[in-house]
């Protein structure tokens, strides 16, 4: 099979322009799905208002979600599912607002992972700042995502559509 292209020029710029975009986004993706360097390093879990709802973070600000398929003792998020939401490493501390009961679960991988009054903890790798919440509503990766409010009460799901792509 062969095929001539009329454009060599277009054709060659388009190739380096996505070769690059390519390998620069799955760069950025592999450095943002490493785990925690430690799973038995302690995590503070801390709350912050996002659009009215008093929600809990991570001491970097960033939003936690719950996971609906997950129950109190399992979660069923592993593999793929877990690089793009990372499991917040337990035991987990409590810091100011924070009110509910904090717990862990040992995880299939054998990690230890941080609960909410029972539900494991996760972050989301398109949360880039503080006070994103990206992944609330977001059906993905098997299930419904949901910050966890500080009541522990799921969050109403995000009208602006969130961001998630598809994941």
């Amino acid at each position: 099979m062969s095929f001539t292209l009329t454009r060599p020029a277009t054709g060659l710029a388009l190739l380096v322009v996505l070769a690059t975009g390519c390998s620069a986004a799955a760069a950025g993706y592999h450095a943002a799905a490493k785990p925690a360097a430690s799973s038995s390093s302690s995590s503070t879990v801390e709350t912050v208002m996002i659009k009215g709802a008093t929600v809990l973070t991570n001491a970097k600000g960033l939003t936690l979600y719950s996971f609906a398929p997950d129950t109190m003792t399992t979660s069923k998020c592993n593999g793929t599912c877990a690089q793009l939401w990372p499991p917040v490493s337990g035991p987990a501390t409590a810091g100011p607002g924070v009110t509910g009961r904090l717990g862990a679960i040992t995880r299939a991988d054998g990690t230890i992972q941080a609960t909410y009054n029972g539900h494991p903890l996760y972050t989301y790798v398109a949360d880039t700042a503080p006070g994103q919440a990206k992944g609330n509503g977001l059906n993905a990766s098997g299930g419904v995502w949901h910050e966890v409010t500080a009541s522990g009460a799921a969050a109403p799901a995000s009208t602006t559509g969130g961001g998630g792509y598809g994941y």
